[in-house]
C-alpha cells in the first residue's frame, strides 16, 4: 500500500531483453547439433531361407562331382552331381541349388532344382518355385502350388521304431500280490452218478 506511491512516481522503463554473456569455458565448447532419433526397420524374413546353425552348407559358388555322405543336416545352394546321402538328417536344396543326383535322406526340402531319384524315410517337401524330375519314395509328401514335378511317387509306411519292433509282452494282471506258499494236494473230486 504505501509503496504504491513510489512506483507511480518513477518513470516506467521499457523492457529490453538482454542476451546472456557467455562465460569463457562455455565459449570454448561448441554447441552440439540436435540429433533426431530414427529407427531402421529390417524385414523379419529374408527372400532366401537361411540354413540353420547346425547344418553344413554348400554355397552358391561351389560345384561338386561325386558322392556326399553327411552325418548332419545339409543345405545345398550350389551344383551337385553324383550321390547325396544323409540317411538320418534333413537335406535342403536351396533356391539356387541344382542337383543331378540320387538322394537318400530322412527329410528332403526342395527349393531349387533336383534331377534324379529321391528317397526320404520321413517326408519330402517340394516348395512353390522348386523343380523335381525323378521318382520319389517316401512316407509323406508335400507339393506346393506352383512347384514342378515329373515322375512317380511311391508312398511307403514308415519303418517302426526299434523299441516298437519287439513283440508285445503280455501285460501283467492288475496289481494282485503273489504269495508263495507250499501247496498241498487236495483230494480229487469224484463225479456223482445220477
Amino acid at each position: 500500500m504505501w509503496n504504491k506511491q513510489r512506483r507511480d512516481d518513477e518513470p516506467s522503463r521499457p523492457f529490453v531483453p538482454t542476451a546472456p554473456t557467455p562465460t569463457p569455458a562455455a565459449a570454448a565448447v561448441p554447441a552440439e547439433p540436435k540429433k533426431e532419433a530414427f529407427t531402421v526397420s529390417t524385414p523379419t524374413r529374408s527372400f532366401e531361407p537361411e540354413p540353420r546353425g547346425s547344418a553344413a552348407t554348400i554355397g552358391k559358388a561351389v560345384r561338386i562331382n561325386g558322392q556326399i555322405n553327411s552325418k548332419e543336416d545339409l543345405y545345398v545352394d550350389g551344383d551337385v552331381e553324383g550321390i547325396l546321402e544323409a540317411p538320418e538328417h534333413k537335406l535342403t536344396i536351396g533356391p539356387n541349388g541344382t542337383v543331378h543326383a540320387t538322394i537318400k535322406a530322412r527329410e528332403v526340402v526342395a527349393l531349387g532344382s533336383i534331377q534324379g531319384n529321391v528317397e526320404a524315410a520321413d517326408r519330402i517337401e517340394i516348395r512353390k518355385d522348386a523343380k523335381l524330375i525323378g521318382d520319389i519314395r517316401t512316407a509323406r509328401i508335400i507339393i506346393e502350388d506352383g512347384a514342378y514335378f515329373k515322375g512317380s511317387i511311391d508312398i511307403v509306411k514308415p519303418e517302426p521304431a526299434k523299441a516298437a519292433s519287439r513283440p508285445p509282452q503280455p501285460q501283467a494282471q492288475a496289481a494282485v500280490p503273489v504269495v508263495h506258499a507250499p501247496v498241498q494236494a487236495a483230494p480229487a473230486a469224484v463225479p456223482e452218478k445220477r
